[in-house]
């Protein structure tokens, strides 16, 4: 998913939604680096987009603590 179509996504989604995308994005992370570290992975680059999701994620999250905190 091109990172434009992913920060639209999360634009859409609510704060729960958010932490419950980012717990499970950094365990799909966790899960990647593991078998990579014990097996060969089929695509490496993938640890590599996933995460930049994570960092998305966390952006988006702060963003709007930032701008509740403003108003």
């Amino acid at each position: 998913m091109k990172s434009k179509e992913f920060n639209i996504k999360l634009n859409g989604l609510s704060n729960e939604e958010l932490n419950e995308m980012l717990t499970n994005t950094q365990s799909e992370l966790t899960k990647l680096k593991m078998n990579h570290k014990t097996a060969e992975l089929e695509n490496p680059l993938e640890i590599r987009s996933v995460r930049r999701n994570v960092s998305r994620i966390n952006t988006e999250i702060k963003k709007r603590e930032l701008q509740q905190s403003t108003n």
